[in-house]
């Protein structure tokens, strides 16, 4: 079947390649010619792993190609699916002014009997809109508009496409349904399910299975802090909960919060559905602040572990919303930095994926490639993603001029950090230390690049006001 992805963005660029892969021909295009430029070279403008190589097949195959002519693309195609962006503003809702855009810049081209597919996460009825955009423009209805949610994860987006829990369509026409189910045939035929309904249920899905997902972040978080002020182990709590089958394990584990580009956009675009329809979702809402609430939580704990060793240097390792990613979107980094320089401190940072482009946004860090020159003269080593899960945990004690380690992602036993001469510092479980001061040689710590371990300076205002 031939297809035109339109956009090849993150959403786009992986779509196409995976449809290819299943055997359909695409053509991925987008206005930005400088984008279609860089992919037609072999070059990928994001990371994802397995995406380089999934793309190189696929074009070597001759079923995946690029245009920098979303009209011309379209017109060949049999079905076109629409993954542009929907930039949110901050109560909420979407700018689907883009999308919009490309809907009228199609709307003539389109073959008679094509299929137009929303790929963009968009609020509910925006299908019924987009159909009345092509018709308005085109002048008839021989075309039909369907919904097709996607639920890709970054870092492991291909896996989650090639592999998914369902396929939904949404969609009032019945061949179109069809047609689209075709596509998706060989992941049926895998026993995948595949959910057709109609544009706002799917589009309502999409939001709702976000959210939900968030909610049991946020939900566990909760808990950890319980844990922590009783004494308890999360852990062990989340795996109790995890066991009743109508709950599972998936999403209950501590960590910084949720962040990215899903689960902030989609839990605030939720919310503002309901307000806009009149049926408030305030579960959602309390999430949304919960949510930033943590953060804020989280890197108080970090200057009360400052201030109690009575140093200055923090080493964070993991900028990135998770690991296996560079997205910087939402991410926990992105609210800890900001308040470890308001009071003064010394901040060197480490992440396996984000580059230079972190002196962008804070100039006054001190980046290092490798975890152990970041910690280098550090009292206080904060890990914020799952990158860092198999760290010599002897060699960072050596290094750093401190002994604390806190770990917002519960990675490592707490006795066995503490064996080490750590201090540990988790979510929801008890600290452990059995620390001693080991001597260590100027070789092991590294250059402490001056930074003095005289504590923060003393005209900072009160811990709760610092954030």
């Amino acid at each position: 079947m031939n297809i035109a992805m339109i956009g090849a963005g993150y959403v786009g660029l992986t779509t196409a390649a995976c449809l290819a892969e299943l055997g359909q021909s695409i053509v991925c295009a987008d206005v930005d010619a400088a984008k279609i430029a860089q992919l037609k070279r072999g070059e990928i403008p994001i990371h994802e792993a397995g995406l380089d190589a999934l793309v190189a097949r696929n074009v070597a195959a001759g079923r995946l190609s690029f245009s920098a002519d979303p009209a011309q693309a379209s017109s060949r195609a049999e079905v076109v699916f629409l993954a542009v962006g929907t930039p949110q503003g901050a109560d909420g809702h979407l700018n689907l002014t883009h999308l919009e855009r490309a809907a009228r810049d199609i709307a003539t081209s389109l073959r008679p009997k094509s299929v137009v597919v929303v790929k963009s996460t968009v609020p509910a009825t925006t299908n019924r809109r987009l159909r009345e955009i092509i018709a308005e423009k085109r002048g008839n209805l021989d075309f039909a508009v369907a919904s097709n949610p996607e639920f890709l994860r970054e870092g492991t987006a291909v896996r989650d496409f090639m592999h998914p829990d369902r396929v939904v369509i949404g969609t009032d026409d019945s061949w179109a349904c069809a047609t689209l189910k075709q596509i998706y045939a060989p992941l049926e035929r895998q026993g995948v399910p595949v959910l057709c309904t109609t544009p706002t249920n799917a589009e309502l899905i999409k939001y709702a299975a976000n959210s939900f997902l968030a909610l049991k972040i946020g939900f566990i978080n909760d808990v950890a802090n319980l844990c922590q002020a009783v004494g308890a182990d999360v852990s062990t709590v989340a795996r109790g909960i995890g066991l009743d089958s109508r709950i599972g394990e998936a999403f209950l584990k501590p960590g910084p919060g949720f962040g990215g580009s899903c689960f902030p956009k989609d839990t605030r675009g939720f919310a503002a559905i309901g307000r806009e329809f009149n049926a408030p979702q305030p579960i959602v809402e309390a999430l949304i602040e919960g949510n930033a609430r943590h953060r804020q939580n989280m890197a108080r704990k970090v200057l009360k572990e400052l201030q109690r060793c009575g140093g200055r240097c923090v080493a964070v390792l993991g900028l990135s919303f998770k690991a296996g990613t560079a997205d910087l979107r939402e991410a926990a980094s992105l609210t800890l930095l900001p308040a470890l320089l308001r009071a003064g401190a010394n901040v060197r940072v480490s992440d396996p994926l984000v580059g230079p482009e972190i002196l962008e946004l804070f100039p006054q860090v001190d980046p290092y490639d490798w975890p152990y020159a970041a910690a280098s003269a550090a009292d206080v080593v904060v890990i914020l993603n799952e990158d860092y899960g198999d760290l010599d945990l002897l060699r960072l004690r050596r290094a750093m001029a401190g002994n604390t380690l806190i770990d917002f992602r519960n990675l490592y036993e707490p006795q066995a950090v503490a064996e080490q001469g750590l201090r540990y510092v988790s979510l929801g479980r008890p600290t452990a230390d059995r620390t001693q001061e080991q001597p260590r040689s100027v070789s092991d710590r590294g250059s402490a690049n001056g930074v003095s371990r005289a504590g923060l300076i003393a005209t900072h205002q009160p811990e709760e006001q610092q954030i």
